[in-house]
């Protein structure tokens, strides 16, 4: 059965988590003027419509790998170091994935964004 009340609580409950993540990591905020930034330059420059597309998904991968990296942060301090040795690993990796998909993006929107800028230089 569909709850109105309940749906709308779900929006409430996810706003709260993403301010909260927002007030309290630092690499968050930087991910959101990043994609500030780039939301910017798509509205300025005449991509094409996959290139858009592609641009939108990865600014979403990249703030959702961030919301996890902070997750398992979150989790992983409950168990602390000194009662398991792969607390501080788990950290580590979750941090590495969240880094390849900052460097994917980053290296497909240079791509992308290349040409438009190498075009204003002339």
């Amino acid at each position: 059965m569909f709850f109105i009340k309940r749906f709308f609580k779900s929006f409430v409950d996810a706003g709260r988590g993403l301010r909260h993540v927002f007030n309290q990591e630092q690499n968050f905020r930087i991910q959101i003027v990043a994609a500030c930034v780039v939301v910017g330059l798509i509205t300025y420059f005449p991509l094409r419509l996959w290139e858009t597309i592609l641009l939108i998904i990865l600014i979403m991968m990249v703030l959702t790998m961030e919301l996890l990296n902070t997750t398992f942060e979150r989790f992983t301090d409950l168990f602390k170091p000194r009662i398991h040795p792969y607390v501080g690993i788990v950290k580590d990796i979750m941090a590495g994935a969240v880094l390849i998909t900052s460097l994917g993006a980053f290296i497909i929107g240079y791509m992308i964004f290349t040409p438009h800028f190498m075009s204003l230089l002339k």
